[in-house]
């Protein structure tokens, strides 16, 4: 009997390996709005993470901020990040993950 058939045949209960997937997704939502909260008080104290300056830190960070929204992370609350993710965007270089040559 497959997975599926089992869970239907059970009554559609749910196995305990899927509550934990449940479990751990509730509680990496709630990292990560803990990890934008952070990065949303340290952008308030100047335009980079590091200094005034883009640096590699803000290179790092941005890969996976701009694409929160993909992971269900809404970032409208967080106007300092998305200045940040502008200006992020406006240094010389800069190459959009869509960018085909």
């Amino acid at each position: 009997m497959s997975p599926t058939s089992r869970s239907r045949a059970s009554g559609g209960a749910s196995s305990p390996a899927v509550a934990r997937k449940s479990e751990t997704a509730s509680r990496n939502g709630t990292s990560g709005y803990q990890a934008i909260a952070v990065m949303e008080r340290h952008l308030a104290t100047g335009p980079f993470f590091v200094g005034d300056s883009y640096s590699i830190a803000d290179i790092a960070l941005y890969a996976y901020t701009h694409v929160a929204h993909e992971g269900g992370f809404e970032l409208n609350a967080y106007p300092g990040i998305g200045a940040w993710l502008k200006r992020v965007e406006a240094e010389p270089g800069y190459v959009p993950l869509a960018w085909r040559p």
